[in-house]
């Protein structure tokens, strides 16, 4: 029994990367029930950052290795998306020298519970992707094969995120509760080499009037190259004021209101 035991844990060390976490549904899929966990735990071999989880003694946690270790492993659908993902790819490190406090998380169902309450310095937030885009929603990976991707992550194993088209969307799904006017302003100032296609693709799709308005808005401020290829007939503005600033200025072509102190576009 221990040398079968000692197998079993040889085999782990294996399929379990050091620094990465498995919980426990992912642990009995592979042959490890509870009584031979607590054992593992008991010897020092095994530690449990929360309950439910597991991971080798080395190899210190961070909000990338627990990431991948969802994508990875437990084979859930969750994406890195908005700042995030603009932040990993290079565009919004001019906004903060501290690194991200909250990691921005899209899919279509909700990452564990456990995940909130990993010792950890960040947060996670969960967004439904679906709320965001048509295609998602009714579960096509025509799409969304199309604007997710993978980025170099904590040593071989690839990370997922959203493409810098699909990121800044999200981004601005975010306006005004969790992002600030300024902010998105000084990124998309910053991106000037977005492809056109997916961009079309995407605001095509997309099902929210508010961040279609805002794209535009903030497009028409910095005039980037893209710009000019999005066929804006294909693109639904829907009708109607969205007041998104209270006390704000009413922007005349595009019925949001906007930040005073952010001159108009255009």
């Amino acid at each position: 029994m221990a040398e079968r035991n000692s197998g079993k844990l040889n085999q782990l060390e294996r399929k379990l990367p050091e620094g990465l976490l498995a919980d426990a549904a992912w642990m009995e899929r592979h042959g490890y029930s509870t009584s031979l966990r607590s054992q593992y735990v008991a010897a020092g071999w095994l530690v449990q950052p929360v309950r439910g989880t597991y991971k080798h003694p080395l190899g210190e946690l961070d909000w990338q290795k627990t990431v991948v270790s969802l994508q990875k492993l437990m084979g859930r659908a969750l994406a890195v998306g908005g700042r995030t993902a603009l932040d990993l790819q290079g565009f919004s490190h001019y906004l903060s020298a501290t690194g991200p406090s909250s990691i921005h998380l899209y899919g279509n169902e909700p990452p564990p519970g456990w995940l909130a309450k990993l010792p950890l310095k960040e947060t996670f937030r969960f967004h439904r992707s679906q709320v965001l885009f048509n295609a998602l929603a009714a579960k096509s990976e025509t799409l969304q094969a199309g604007t997710l991707r993978e980025l170099p992550g904590p040593s071989d194993w690839p990370l997922i995120a959203s493409t810098p088209e699909r990121a800044l969307l999200e981004m601005l799904d975010g306006l005004p509760r969790h992002e600030s006017f300024h902010q998105v302003d000084m990124m998309v100032e910053g991106l000037r080499t977005l492809s056109p296609r997916r961009l079309q693709a995407l605001l095509t799709d997309c099902r929210s009037v508010k961040v279609k308005r805002l794209f535009f808005w903030f497009a028409d401020r910095h005039q980037p190259a893209w710009l000019e290829q999005i066929d804006r007939t294909t693109i639904s503005l829907g009708t109607g004021k969205r007041m998104l600033v209270k006390d704000g200025r009413l922007d005349s072509k595009y019925l949001i209101t906007v930040p005073e102190d952010l001159g108009a576009p255009v």
